[in-house]
């Protein structure tokens, strides 16, 4: 079964950047892949997904602000975060969405001056 890593996170200030990593244990071409994040004292939403092929969709949230994208050869999926905002402090995972998962450890965005 694929298990994923998500790597990246950190300390920002308004207006900065982030790139966060998904790497998997084993090839994760095969899936499509979803960012989510969990906000403080919220639920997990999804906000991006990205195809095997590379097509990504994502959340009006985010959109214009981040961008998803993978390399297979890596077995990694990529989001690229620009113009953070302090509501996008949260826990970020990755997760395979055509076989459910699992969850990984995810990784801790903080948005903050």
């Amino acid at each position: 079964q694929v298990q994923v890593v998500e790597s990246g996170g950190g300390l920002v200030q308004p207006g900065g950047s982030l790139r966060l990593s998904c790497a998997g244990s084993t090839s994760l071409s095969p899936y499509t892949m979803a960012w989510y994040r969990q906000p403080p004292g919220k639920a997990r939403e999804f906000f991006a997904r990205i195809t095997p092929d590379g097509s990504g969709t994502s959340a009006d949230s985010v959109k214009g602000r981040f961008t998803i994208s993978r390399d297979n050869a890596k077995n990694t999926i990529y989001m690229q975060m620009n113009d953070l905002k302090p509501e996008d402090t949260g826990v970020y995972y990755c997760y395979a969405w055509d076989i459910g998962g699992p969850w990984g450890q995810g990784t801790q965005v903080t948005v903050s001056s």
